[in-house]
């Protein structure tokens, strides 16, 4: 997966915008609930292979650590409550796409359909 195909992904999801609140290096998806916008992905950009982070349930979180070797604890957010995962291949797209869904809906409260 290259960052386009996955950042294509992520601007499909309801209220979602693209924004650069950390610097040029890090692409931050925001959703809006209410009045606010609150981050579910960030892409290190540049990154090779491609990085993303996302919010997850702690438990799963853990889980998933110990399973893959490319998922560990958020790159310079709440280790409880993030993973940053490396798009090397280890684990397939369709399951990438469930673990930004979960973000998403941790984030939002909404499910999308």
């Amino acid at each position: 997966m290259n960052h386009k195909q996955v950042e294509k992904y992520l601007l499909s999801f309801p209220k979602t915008r693209l924004d650069y609140p950390f610097g040029k290096e890090a692409a931050v998806y925001k959703v809006r609930v209410g009045d606010d916008e609150k981050m579910y992905a960030i892409i290190a950009e540049g990154s090779d292979p491609l990085r993303i982070s996302l919010k997850c349930d702690p438990k799963l979180a853990e889980i998933l650590r110990d399973k893959y070797v490319s998922v560990m604890a958020g790159y310079h957010l709440n280790k409880k409550h993030w993973n940053t995962i490396v798009l090397s291949g280890e684990i397939d797209w369709d399951e990438i796409q469930g673990f930004v869904q979960l973000s998403y809906d941790l984030v939002s409260g909404e499910t999308r359909t």
